[in-house]
């Protein structure tokens, strides 16, 4: 697998961080990890096969996360590379969805399930596996942020991934990345946190000591990160591993 990182930041606009969306290239397809509003055009300047997208998946309905799936939509629809496709896109997400997906779906009366080739939208049970794309299994869990907020774990033949979304600290969650390739985590804060339900520093590695991926990246960053010099400051803890700082562009082999 291949992940490439469209969106490192948060809700907050920032010069260099756009929100949340991750791009995977599996061995049989390609997914969307989030979609937010800036997704599209990342997408587009990262050079990415977007009229080839598979499937995407939503992690929970904050507009940081799911707020670019009208755009998206209402792109595809006119795109002119999208005439001749014929395979479905999913769209994959908690409890919910249907019901999100329609409300964007309704806007001025867009039509944007009305596409040249088929959306299929599938609501996931927490903990029962369903495969994201051909051959790729997929279980998701729920998380400690909103109601309907879940994290997903990725496999590709023996390569595995864990993508967070948003969370408030979690023993399960390491359970549920034990030993992963990736571990994508969110870290919003840098100490003190101001909100319960994200994590800030010292949460998010002794996080990763628990689950003991072979590497992690941390990402959701809240502007408070820009004066800091990343790798001295994960030093500080010891998370007794590799952690990569997700940027805007990054692009690694898993």
């Amino acid at each position: 697998m291949r992940l490439t990182v469209l969106g490192s930041g948060s809700t907050i606009p920032h010069p260099t961080r756009s929100s949340s969306a991750y791009w995977l290239e599996t061995s049989s397809g390609t997914i969307l990890l989030d979609c937010a509003a800036s997704a599209p055009m990342r997408m587009a300047h990262e050079g990415l096969d977007w009229p080839n997208l598979d499937a995407i998946w939503i992690s929970h309905f904050h507009m940081d996360h799911c707020g670019g799936i009208g755009p998206l939509l209402a792109g595809t629809k006119h795109a002119q590379q999208m005439k001749g496709r014929t395979r479905p896109l999913t769209i994959f997400g908690p409890t919910g969805l249907k019901k999100l997906v329609a409300g964007f779906n309704d806007v001025n009366n867009y039509r944007l399930l009305e596409q040249p080739f088929p959306v299929e939208i599938i609501e996931i049970e927490s903990l029962e596996k369903f495969e994201i794309v051909s051959g790729i299994e997929a279980v998701a869990m729920s998380t400690p942020h909103t109601a309907e907020s879940h994290a997903i774990h990725i496999r590709d033949g023996k390569t595995t991934m864990v993508y967070s979304a948003d969370t408030a600290f979690s023993e399960p969650l390491a359970d549920f990345a034990k030993g992963v390739d990736l571990f994508i985590l969110e870290c919003t804060f840098i100490k003190d946190k101001p909100a319960r339900k994200h994590l800030e520093l010292t949460e998010a590695v002794s996080l990763i000591r628990a689950a003991s991926p072979t590497r992690a990246m941390l990402t959701h960053f809240y502007p408070e990160w820009d004066d800091v010099d990343f790798e001295s400051e994960i030093a500080k803890h010891d998370p007794l591993g590799e952690v990569i700082e997700a940027k805007d562009g990054l692009g690694i082999e898993i």
